[in-house]
Order: C-alpha cells, then sequence, then structure tokens
C-alpha cells in the first residue's frame, strides 16, 4: 500500500464534497473547486472521510494512488484555509507596487514589467520589496508565484532579482583581481 495513498482525507466542518464518478467538487468557505481524476481511481466517501482505493498493483496505480490522495487533500485544505506564496525582491531600484489588479515591477529593464490577476488569485504587495501570492488552488498559486520569479530570476554573484522568501540563494566568488 501507498503511505501516503493509504491515509484518509478528513473533511472539516463546513466543507461539502460531491463525488460525481472521477469528478470531485469540493465546496467551503473560501471557495469551489471541481478536478476531473484518473478514472482507475476508485474514491470513497465514508462519514466525514474520503478513502481512495486502488484497482490493482500496477506501477501505474501505484503512482496515482498517492497523487490522487494528495491532490483531494489539497482542495479540502485550498477550501478551507488557502494557499500563498511569499516573494522577495533584492536590488538597487528594484520594486513592486500594485494598481487596481495590476502588479507592476521595476526590474532593472528599462521599462516597467506589468503582470495582470489572475481569476482567483490575489497578489498583494506590503512593502516595495515583499510580494505575497494567495488563492484557494495550490498549483494556480505556485504557478503564478513562478511567473513572478521568471521576470528577474536571482542571480547567483549579487543575489539581485526575485526569488522566493525561503529560498537559499548558492552565492558565488567573484574576479579575485591576483594578477600572475
Amino acid at each position: 500500500m501507498s503511505r501516503i495513498g493509504k491515509l484518509p482525507v478528513e473533511i472539516p466542518a463546513g466543507v461539502d464534497v460531491k463525488l460525481n464518478g472521477s469528478e470531485v467538487t469540493v465546496k467551503g468557505p473560501k471557495g469551489t473547486l471541481t478536478q476531473i481524476f484518473h478514472p482507475d481511481m476508485v474514491i470513497e466517501k465514508e462519514g466525514n472521510e474520503i478513502h481512495i482505493k486502488r484497482p490493482s498493483e500496477l506501477k501505474k496505480h501505484k503512482a496515482l494512488h498517492g497523487l490522487t490522495r494528495s491532490l483531494l487533500n489539497n482542495m479540502v485544505i485550498g477550501v478551507t484555509e488557502g494557499f500563498s506564496k511569499a516573494l522577495e525582491i533584492n536590488g538597487v531600484g528594484y520594486r513592486a507596487q500594485k494598481q487596481g489588479n495590476k502588479l507592476i515591477l521595476t526590474l532593472g529593464f528599462s521599462h516597467p514589467v506589468e503582470m495582470e490577476e489572475p481569476d482567483g488569485i490575489t497578489i498583494d504587495v506590503p512593502a516595495q520589496n515583499q510580494i505575497v501570492v494567495r488563492g484557494i488552488d495550490k498549483q494556480a498559486v505556485g504557478e503564478v508565484a513562478a511567473k513572478i520569479r521568471e521576470k528577474r530570476p536571482p542571480e547567483p554573484y549579487k543575489g539581485k532579482g526575485v526569488k522566493y522568501a525561503n529560498e537559499v540563494i548558492l552565492r558565488k566568488e567573484g574576479k579575485t583581481g591576483v594578477k600572475k
């Protein structure tokens, strides 16, 4: 058995889960998420728990077992608590600001970089060098944060650029300047 797949997904109070074959809809205080899972996986609701069973011991089914459980758990967590990713901007003159639903980044280019806030995602700028991406869909939050980061990834010499708040940048030593 999969160590993750065999664990039940707890359904907290205030969360409604509807099963329609391989389509699962989770409705909670923060919103509604719907996802279609692989038709081979058996998803059963028993009381306030969801159990995932696999039809065979094939490698494909073993991989799908844990994946299905993790995705379902992330849906339940998303509609109750939500997800967030924090980003930091390092560099002289590098900053972020919010105008309406647009994020405007000044990252050392000849022009400011503008990004639209996607549906279901909120982008907050608590300080000029901090960005917080929030939403109920873990995958969408991660994708938006990655798109912001890819506008100017951190470079290894001075660490300038956009990085995740918990990311550690491996720094390189510059030229030594010693003549032979």
